[in-house]
């Protein structure tokens, strides 16, 4: 299923994109999509029934917004560096174990809001990512395997940063990467039984029309089941928790003198394989 939550900024509705693209009301039948609709098989048995049945009604998706996929977020968890051509083309060894750190909650907004540039940024730089969604309590997960089994879905990230401030600025990265609206989500949830393999999915970007990053899961350092058996070691992973995987090769911070970093008035798109696109027209702040 592609589960999606559309409608004014934390006024949004559950919806679903039935296999013929066609936006499907589902407020009738849960009331949103967040971790207890994810963590509640009968209420996702529910949904589905309702889509064999065809009784979900339709909605006119013209000017309407699509939000975050996933509502009351608990916690954003982000692996650094997890991508070989990345870790090799900003000069870092690849690491031994994953590079984990935390977006809040709040950096969360649609997949085509807009993105806004920090007052004194200089370096503000994109990163498409697959993101997790989790949909059982992970704690202690002992194998990768049985980490993928507590994965709702996938969908989308924009994993925005800002290098100078991440990097040069002294302290942790989080100043870099908590920024308002620094993690576009969506625009759908595509449930785990559609994604067979989370290690075969393409990530493209682009910036004003230009290719900039082109690469695959399949080069990911740490496996999603693996990532998620980690970070479970660490902190309980709650359903409706996300975890942003990494980025490949591609970023503004990788590329040559001048390097070409955000600024107010570029447009930058982005899609993982399967799960979507997001377009986001970026403004100073």
């Amino acid at each position: 299923m592609k589960l999606l939550r559309v409608g004014t900024a934390g006024a949004e509705r559950p919806a679903l994109l039935d296999q013929d693209g066609v936006l499907r009301d589902l407020s009738a039948i849960v009331p949103d999509i967040d971790g207890a609709l994810l963590s509640d098989a009968s209420a996702l048995d529910r949904v589905r029934a309702a889509v064999g049945a065809g009784v979900l009604p339709a909605l006119d998706p013209t000017g309407l917004r699509i939000g975050p996929p996933v509502g009351r977020i608990g916690k954003v968890v982000c692996i650094g560096l997890n991508y070989h051509d990345h870790a090799a083309e900003t000069g870092q060894a690849t690491p031994d174990e994953p590079v984990v750190f935390l977006k809040a909650p709040d950096t969360v907004v649609g997949p085509n809001d807009t993105v806004l540039v920090p007052r004194a940024s200089r370096k503000t730089d994109w990163e498409v990512e697959l993101a997790v969604v989790i949909g059982r309590t992970a704690r202690y997960v002992d194998s990768a395997e049985a980490a993928l089994t507590h994965v709702a879905g996938y969908a989308v990230a924009h994993d925005v940063s800002e290098r100078e401030w991440q990097i040069e600025r002294g302290g942790t990265w989080d100043k870099g990467k908590n920024c308002e609206t620094f993690n576009p989500l969506g625009p759908w949830l595509v449930t785990a039984d559609e994604v067979p393999d989370p290690q075969a999915l393409s990530l493209k970007l682009w910036v004003n029309g230009e290719l900039k990053q082109d690469g695959s899961t399949s080069d990911q350092i740490f496996p999603v089941g693996e990532v998620v058996r980690y970070v479970s070691q660490f902190m309980t992973l709650y359903p409706g928790d996300i975890i942003n995987t990494g980025t490949p090769a591609g970023v503004a911070m990788g590329q040559p003198e001048p390097k070409p970093f955000l600024r107010g008035g570029d447009v930058v798109e982005l899609e993982v394989e399967g799960l979507g696109r997001q377009r986001q027209e970026l403004k100073d702040a």
